[in-house]
């Protein structure tokens, strides 16, 4: 039977319901380990059933790997004008959507990288996670471009990219040494777009 409640209410209780499986979720990996918790416990904890939390999360591992990010990222990219050049295209998109994430966004996006970083098999997903988004950035800039999704030009731009993401992270997702990891990451696709120079800034 279809939900009687309006669609934009409806979403926004799914999205409630999701963020609090994750957040329930992390505070309990959080105080007893990764490996001692169960989907159990964390659909318990969050007062929905274990099948209710397999709707959200087909995985225990996918509770703390999927980001949400990805689809806001595209969407930024699609929006951007289309005389922009690809990497000043993902400059520009990476800047809008960083720059609307909340302290509290930032926060919670720490303590994930905290905990992939400290799970070998979460650490292992990871990776596998970044080679897919070489995947969907090279679409999207093929489609920005007018060319076949599989074109290899807009793939290894893809993977500059992403190669640019893995460089600007030292300490996962939050502040290092007084600079935010989007000011690296952008720092990271300008030196790209010079050239990759090797040293200091006008050397």
């Amino acid at each position: 039977m279809t939900s009687s409640l309006p669609i934009g209410l409806r979403e926004r209780k799914k999205a409630k319901t999701r963020a609090a499986i994750r957040e329930h979720a992390m505070r309990l990996f959080e105080a007893q380990g990764y490996a001692a918790t169960t989907v159990d416990q964390i659909a318990e904890a969050a007062d929905v059933s274990p099948s209710t939390f397999f709707r959200y999360f087909p995985t225990k591992e996918d509770v703390v790997l999927a980001d949400d990010y990805d689809p806001a990222v595209v969407a930024a990219l699609r929006a951007q004008p289309p005389e922009l050049s690809p990497l000043e295209a993902v400059r520009r998109s990476l800047r809008e959507f960083f720059g609307q994430l909340t302290d509290e966004q930032w926060a919670q996006e720490r303590r994930r990288q905290q905990l992939i970083r400290s799970v070998p098999e979460l650490r292992m997903r990871n990776q596998q996670q970044f080679a897919d988004s070489i995947t969907l950035l090279a679409e999207v800039v093929a489609e920005r471009a007018g060319l076949p999704a599989d074109d290899f030009s807009a793939r290894v731009l893809a993977g500059a990219v992403i190669g640019a993401a893995l460089a600007a992270t030292r300490d996962g997702m939050g502040m290092a040494q007084g600079v935010t990891y989007h000011d690296d990451f952008d720092r990271a696709l300008a030196l790209l777009q010079d050239g990759l120079p090797v040293g200091p800034p006008g050397s």
